[in-house]
């Protein structure tokens, strides 16, 4: 597996996640004449190779659009919903070539549901990316298959490392990993939301509640991104002793904020669960 100018990418599907790969690897030189995305929709096909300058397939117009992509792939990354991945996965073991690297960022398909479609002995890999991703500033998590080698999964972490931080788990942790970084972005905006509520309670206006609540948080997220930012660190230095801020932090302790977003953690994950077994039926 390689990103050097040889390798030949496809993108089974090209949502919005698949899209930002898409757009990060390009910009780190990979050539467009090796890359081909395969899509649902003519219109959407046209649109990724006016935007892009890669080679696209609709499989509305041609039923064995993926099939055909994937012939010459040295990657192939599967972007389509949950519920489609291991018939996508079927469809495509017979064209593999037996070093292909298959790469899913679908939530709840495991890696053994995938190896049991593919080939044996077929490279796998299981993402977990967040939707920051699309500006860069996402965090992927990956999950080496049976066959996945270590220098496969290094050439893995710099497809994804345009995406933003690359972290390598165990696949017995992606739901952690879910429920964390997957569903986290929600969190920080269900704060945002619940921040300008409360400032127009305080008698703020609607519009400027919104723009201090977004703002506030987008520089925030802003500082944590910075090289060897730590959150604990940054809340005691805007913390002082005796002030209004220390005021809120301790009416949020005593409400119990910490033990609800842990509640949330725990119910993610168990959701992410039960739909890899709903999967599995």
């Amino acid at each position: 597996m390689s990103t050097e100018t040889s390798a030949r990418i496809v993108f089974l599907g090209c949502g919005s996640m698949n899209e930002a790969i898409l757009g990060g690897l390009l910009a780190g030189g990979l050539p467009p004449a090796n890359v081909t995305a395969t899509v649902r929709r003519p219109e959407r096909a046209k649109e990724l190779a006016d935007r892009h300058g890669v080679t696209t397939l609709s499989n509305n117009e041609n039923p064995r659009a993926n099939v055909e992509a994937v012939a010459d792939a040295d990657i192939v990354i599967m972007g389509v919903k949950p519920v489609g991945i291991q018939s996508l996965a079927a469809e495509i073991a017979p064209n593999l070539k037996p070093d292909t690297v298959v790469i899913s960022v679908a939530a709840a398909v495991s890696i053994p549901m995938m190896e049991a479609e593919l080939p044996d002995g077929q490279p796998v890999i299981r993402t977990m990316p967040n939707t920051p991703s699309k500006v860069g500033r996402g965090v992927v998590a990956l999950a080496a298959g049976t066959h996945a080698t270590d220098a496969i999964m290094a050439k893995a972490k710099e497809i994804f490392t345009a995406s933003g931080t690359v972290v390598v788990v165990p696949e017995d942790q992606i739901d952690a990993v879910s429920a964390v970084s997957g569903s986290g972005p929600a969190y920080a905006f269900y704060l945002a939301e619940a921040m300008a509520a409360a400032g127009e309670k305080l008698g703020l206006d609607a519009e400027t509640s919104r723009v201090l609540a977004r703002d506030t948080v987008a520089g925030a997220g802003a500082l944590l991104s910075e090289p060897d930012a730590d959150a604990e660190a940054l809340r005691i230095a805007v913390t002082s002793p005796g002030g209004t801020t220390a005021a809120a932090l301790e009416t949020f302790t005593a409400k119990g904020l910490p033990d609800v977003i842990e509640a949330g953690a725990r119910a993610a994950a168990a959701r992410a669960a039960e739909i890899t077994a709903e999967l599995q039926k």
